[in-house]
């Protein structure tokens, strides 16, 4: 995720950097460009229509639909920072609830219990690690920095990964029940960190896997193209060759507020406005060692 000052304007104003829209929409502004100028330049000198009842209505039309047009950009854009901040407060709760469980833990379980402890500092940080690949959908890693317990190694690939360590951190609490290392109601005061792993890992997923449905966003994309492809047809006996950067500037703006949407409604990608998982994983597993 991208970290910046928002009020050094002039930084902001005159700095390109990759996730920029500006960027990517460049080819298309150019052919929006040569498209309104070969417009204007046909009618202009060929037709010369002059302000008739024609682009009238083709202006009144454009009127009209700029404000439903304004409306369902605002929606997009809104819906898709919900996904965003959506999954930054689950993963913050990720964050508060790693932190609680090894506070818990470290209560709870014996200074000498070497094993026990080293098998829950990096179960709680491999969990945050697996659930960062598993939204991903790369190859998950499971090198952990410590010494690793063999029951990592058993882990297999083609199941669902934040699971299974969800799996290994319960059998291991409910193992330290029967052995009477933790009383009923101790299993109970620790037993909300454990389920909220899976919570939290289900709520991402439902944000992942769940995309703004597909006639929606074709539809506004298709919005914007008629929109733009009939503004030189409305305004160009008006505005005369001024169409042409006009026409650019519209598609730049209405264009780059979708570009925005797209990027920040899934926000578990490796993109600069993504969530930094990498670096909430690594502070997770920080603050656990140093509690246990």
């Amino acid at each position: 995720m991208r970290i910046y000052n928002p009020k050094q304007w002039f930084q902001i104003l005159f700095e390109f950097h990759k996730s920029d829209t500006l960027r990517k929409l460049l080819p298309l502004i150019f052919c929006i460009a040569f498209y309104s100028a070969g417009v204007a330049y046909f009618e202009l000198n060929f037709l010369n229509f002059s302000a008739n009842s024609y682009t009238k209505n083709i202006s009144q039309m454009h009127s009209l639909l700029s404000f439903a047009l304004s409306l369902l950009l605002v929606f997009r854009t809104n819906t898709a920072y919900d996904r965003w901040w959506e999954g930054r407060k689950q993963w913050g709760a990720l964050v508060n609830n790693s932190r609680n469980l090894a506070i818990k833990l470290n209560s709870l379980l014996g200074k000498n219990d070497t094993e026990n402890r080293l098998f829950f500092k990096n179960a709680i940080s491999l969990y945050a690690s697996v659930l960062k690949d598993h939204l991903q959908a790369e190859a998950t890693r499971f090198a952990l920095d410590e010494t690793a317990h063999p029951e990592f190694a058993n882990l297999n690939t083609e199941k669902h990964a934040p699971n299974q360590i969800a799996t290994m951190m319960t059998d291991r609490i409910y193992q330290l029940h029967k052995d009477g290392i933790i009383s009923g109601e101790q299993l109970l005061f620790i037993n909300p960190e454990i389920t909220s792993f899976t919570d939290i890992c289900g709520a991402c997923e439902r944000i992942k896997n769940t995309p703004i449905p597909y006639s929606y966003s074709a539809f506004i994309k298709k919005f914007i193209f008629i929109y733009v492809m009939t503004l030189p047809f409305g305004y160009v006996f008006t505005l005369g060759y001024f169409i042409v950067p006009i026409s650019a500037i519209v598609f730049y703006v209405l264009s780059s507020l979708e570009l925005i949407a797209e990027e920040i409604e899934e926000p578990f990608g490796k993109d600069s406005n993504d969530l930094p998982m990498d670096k909430m994983a690594t502070n997770i597993r920080k603050h656990v060692s140093e509690i246990l």
